[in-house]
């Protein structure tokens, strides 16, 4: 087992998977707090039409990817804010209108499309440099955000109404965590996959809260569990020759069951 260690696309995959767990940790918990875990499912389906425009116009498909995801965010909280339409409404528009865009796009383009897998159900083993830089600099601006500005989120994610009467920022902060939230979905694309994104920026938080309810604690704890089912995620990946992102949610949800099942 430690004998992989020495090879540099190992390494990456764990240095990624530590830098994702601090921007998942951190990120999911404004998620669980605000109770926005079906938006974030819509991003992360959304984001497939980023892909499928990236692949077929022939340019980065992360960027691509990110461009739309941010802007299916921004779009959803503009449409559930001006009450236009209902907010569950608003995401199954942009859930749908990018799975569709996707799988039009790669019909479309000519030829095999060899990534089109790891986007869909990850494999952190694919972690090449671009990806590290991406996942170290928003890793780096997520907790310069959560230490600088932590009590102000945390009021924003509780009772933005409240927020509100404070003289908060709260649209500010909303449209800043909204965008926050569609970058770190697809940063962590190639580790779990489009099917799977989601749960690492849940179950980690749902673990952490099994030891604790208050909102910093449960942050920094759920970094701590995400890198913990990273790791293991690997380890199991390698023993037994299984997909790495499905191994990572797998272990996570094992390790949360038993871990919820002992504190009965």
């Amino acid at each position: 087992m430690f004998e992989i260690l020495k090879y540099t696309f190992f390494q990456n995959a764990i240095l990624g998977g530590l830098l994702a767990s601090v921007l998942c940790g951190l990120v999911g918990t404004y998620i669980v707090t605000r109770r926005l875990v079906f938006i974030s499912g819509g991003i992360t389906h959304a984001s497939f039409g980023g892909v499928g425009l990236g692949v077929f116009f022939g340019i980065n498909p992360i960027l691509s990817a990110m461009a739309f995801a941010i802007a299916s965010a921004c779009g959803v909280e503009w449409m559930s804010g001006k009450r236009a339409v209902r907010e569950d409404s608003a995401i199954a528009l942009f859930w749908t209108l990018g799975m569709s865009v996707g799988i039009i796009c790669c019909f479309l383009t000519p030829g095999f499309i060899p990534d089109l897998p790891s986007f869909l159900f990850g494999n952190i083993l694919t972690i090449g440099t671009s990806d590290l830089v991406l996942l170290s600099v928003l890793a780096t601006f997520v907790v310069a955000l959560f230490v600088l500005f932590d009590d102000t989120i945390m009021s924003v994610a509780f009772d933005p109404i409240f927020a509100r009467t404070q003289n908060l920022p709260v649209k500010v902060i909303e449209y800043l965590m909204m965008t926050i939230i569609a970058m770190t979905i697809v940063a962590t694309l190639r580790l779990v996959g489009i099917v799977l994104a989601i749960s690492l920026l849940t179950i980690p938080q749902m673990t952490a809260n099994i030891f604790v309810s208050r909102f910093r604690p449960m942050a920094w704890l759920s970094v701590v569990f995400a890198a913990i089912y990273c790791i293991a995620g690997l380890a199991v990946s390698y023993l037994l020759n299984v997909p790495s992102g499905a191994s990572i949610i797998f272990v996570s949800i094992v390790v949360y069951g038993v871990l919820k099942r002992g504190k009965r």
